[in-house]
């Protein structure tokens, strides 16, 4: 009997409902559990001469008949980002927001599989920024700030992380002491807002937040753990375009493995107006700022200072 891939791949996750597949995961799967038909598959085709190959054949045509089936199936969906993943779902974009924000929402696979909420991205977000891209982060919380201003009176004021980029790390020193006493260009200033999950229906609220609480900064970013629906990526894009925040594609299971997907637009310079409204009214806000300040000062970011220096100091 030849293999009917498609209704394979639907009822498989559609006995699998919210599992998270990639192409080739599913593709292992089929090879193991149809074993008959894949042989013949490869027999028949003039381009497939070993398993190998007959796998990476699965694996493409899962890709290409994806828009088909989605079409199909709006059940059918997947995330954005590398590697992409497929799953079968009949809740709602609200439901599914509703259900990653809950405290059983996400697996962290070096917590002993244990589930957690958005705050365990925090950690994972500043290995990934120091480790990767070379940036000290902080963490901002916002049960830190003063209620002077009401209780929606901050509200999209702090992201959830900032962070401090040393441009001159392989500068000779006598470049470093020289840019200290003549510029303030040494440093850039990031920041980033963290979800666990980004959807149809939470993109623009989360992409607007993430504008609010970094327009003082040099780079501003949304990071989301996942990112589902081509849609939500095309509306980030078009976002982007108008606004220049950038998107990161966080891996919970091996932050090293995180995608810039947008790289956000540079501002030349920080609105340090800004800057000081949160300082006054965050202490987190305010220590990011002396450090930055002791850094000018000094020529030197103590990595015990900052939130990510378990294995490097």
């Amino acid at each position: 009997m030849a293999l009917n891939l498609a209704k394979t791949v639907v009822n498989y996750l559609k006995e699998r409902p919210e599992e998270k597949l990639t192409a080739r995961q599913i593709a292992e799967w089929i090879f193991s559990t149809f074993p008959g038909e894949c042989q013949a598959k490869k027999q028949t085709s003039k381009s497939i001469s070993t398993d190998a190959e007959l796998m990476q054949q699965l694996v493409a045509e899962i890709s290409s008949q994806r828009p088909r089936l989605q079409k199909q199936h709006p059940e059918l969906k997947t995330t954005e980002g590398r590697p992409r993943k497929y799953y079968y779902s009949a809740m709602t974009d609200d439901a599914e927001i509703a259900a990653a924000e809950s405290t059983t929402s996400i697996a962290v696979a070096d917590a002993n599989d244990a589930k957690f909420g958005e705050h365990t991205l925090y950690p994972l977000l500043s290995r990934y920024l120091w480790e990767e891209l070379g940036i000290y982060s902080k963490r901002i919380n916002e049960k830190r700030s003063s209620n002077k201003r009401g209780p929606n009176g901050n509200r999209w004021l702090y992201p959830d992380v900032v962070g401090m980029e040393d441009l001159g790390a392989e500068w000779h020193q006598e470049v470093r002491d020289c840019v200290n006493q003549y510029a303030d260009k040494r440093t850039k200033l990031w920041s980033f807002e963290a979800k666990l999950l980004l959807n149809r229906s939470n993109v623009r609220e989360c992409f607007f937040q993430a504008v609010s609480n970094s327009s003082w900064t040099n780079f501003g970013y949304l990071v989301s753990a996942e990112i589902v629906g081509q849609d939500t990526l095309k509306e980030l894009r078009m976002l982007f375009a108008a606004h220049g925040i950038g998107l990161i594609k966080l891996d919970v299971e091996n932050p090293a493995e995180s995608q810039v997907l947008i790289p956000a637009r540079e501002r030349d310079e920080i609105d340090w107006d800004m800057a000081n409204r949160l300082a006054m009214e965050n202490k987190d806000f305010l220590e990011y700022l002396k450090l930055v300040k002791q850094f000018y000062q000094t020529g030197e970011a103590r990595l015990s200072d900052w939130d990510f220096h378990e294995e490097t100091d």
